[in-house]
């Protein structure tokens, strides 16, 4: 369709007098952007990063979607009308530590922009938040402070800055033995991601038990089948290296740590799911322990929620899973007119989930502003 030219942007018929900022740039943001200019209302779209996009732009490798792709999409949307803000932190600076993935998303502080929450709320009818879930969870055990243990996001956003900026430089997995603690699609990306770099090995370590290859009595259909799945990147290192690169029921220990600070390795035991402990629903396998050498080490183990300088920032609530606290179907935060999407809202999700709680935002806000809205929430 594009290439022949038939996709062309939808310019609202008019223009409603009311301004929208949208947080965020990534599906629930840009689905967001894009119901609301349809509806007329003028749209910015502020984003922290250098280009737009969010989790499409610098959380998925450019194997699995292709960048042309998104910024293609978003070309359309400027055309529409859409405005957009790059490298804007909403918020007054804060210090941020090494590996967090706002000092990911801009190691050039100089060319960051801190607009405070309040002169941004002064500016607009109405906002809504779709920052999604970026604080990753930590994995605190000895030795974590050794050099070469990154979190996930860290390694893809720097791997796909590196592609588009000569003076990002990846981290290399080139030669190297490589963990990745955690699973899920980050996990599975990592995987791949390394082994296009050239490591040496890799391999992966679950907490869980591997599930089984048929669904179980408990799982019937239409329930989700809670089996195993083998995803591309396992495929290509069992193509690779001859095995399957996932190791279940192992509970990571410690990181070893070499004589120059590096970690050198990783300390695990094997869990039993049948028998709960007094502090875990498992128990740990005792002589199972073991010792694995690496140089590098992802952690992958998900997200508990969007950051905390956000929620502070706008004074806002939060759920009991550490979320902004806005219910569907009127996405209103605690604070008027604040809305929010997304992971930042129900927690870490598919790419699907976000565009089509973008849209219903859409909705929610545009009946907002109107007092009625005639905006279809979804296609």
């Amino acid at each position: 369709g594009f290439e022949e030219g038939w996709v062309k942007p939808v310019l609202p018929q008019q223009r409603s007098g009311f301004t929208v900022a949208v947080v965020g740039s990534g599906p629930a943001g840009l689905a967001a952007a894009d119901q609301l200019n349809r509806a007329g209302h003028q749209v910015t779209v502020y984003e922290r990063a250098d280009r737009i996009g969010g989790l499409l732009m610098y959380g998925i490798p450019m194997m699995k979607l292709d960048k042309h792709l998104v910024e293609r999409r978003v070309e359309l949307l400027r055309q529409a009308g859409v405005m957009f803000v790059t490298r804007t932190n909403i918020g007054t600076a804060v210090n941020v530590p090494d590996g967090h993935i706002l000092s990911i998303m801009d190691e050039t502080q100089a060319g960051m922009r801190h607009l405070p929450a309040e002169e941004l709320l002064a500016r607009h009818d109405a906002l809504v938040l779709a920052v999604g879930a970026t604080e990753p969870r930590d994995l605190p055990i000895p030795g974590r402070t050794a050099s070469g243990i990154y979190f996930a996001m860290e390694y893809l956003t720097r791997s796909t800055q590196s592609l588009y900026a000569k003076s990002q430089s990846p981290i290399d997995a080139a030669g190297k033995r490589v963990i990745v603690i955690g699973g899920g699609d980050t996990g599975a990306d990592c995987i791949g991601t390394a082994l296009r770099q050239g490591c040496q090995s890799i391999v992966n370590f679950e907490l869980l038990n591997r599930p089984p290859s048929d669904r179980a009595p408990d799982n019937p259909w239409p329930q989700w089948p809670l089996i195993v799945r083998t995803d591309y990147a396992h495929s290509e290192a069992q193509h690779r290296f001859g095995k399957d690169p996932r190791n279940y029921s192992l509970l990571s220990k410690s990181f070893l740590v070499g004589d120059q600070g590096e970690v050198c390795g990783v300390q695990t035991v094997e869990v039993d799911w049948t028998r709960a402990g007094a502090k875990a629903p498992f128990t740990e396998v005792e002589g199972s322990e073991r010792e694995w050498p690496c140089d590098l080490v992802f952690l992958s183990m998900g997200f508990t929620g969007p950051e905390q300088t956000v929620v502070d920032e706008f004074d806002l609530e939060c759920d009991p899973r550490s979320n902004i606290q806005a219910g569907a179907p009127s996405y209103q935060s605690s604070r008027l007119p604040i809305f929010a999407a997304g992971d930042c809202r129900r927690g870490q999700s598919l790419v699907v989930w976000a565009i089509h709680e973008g849209r219903e935002v859409a909705q929610a806000v545009d009946e907002y502003l109107r007092k009625r809205s005639q905006m279809p929430a979804v296609a």
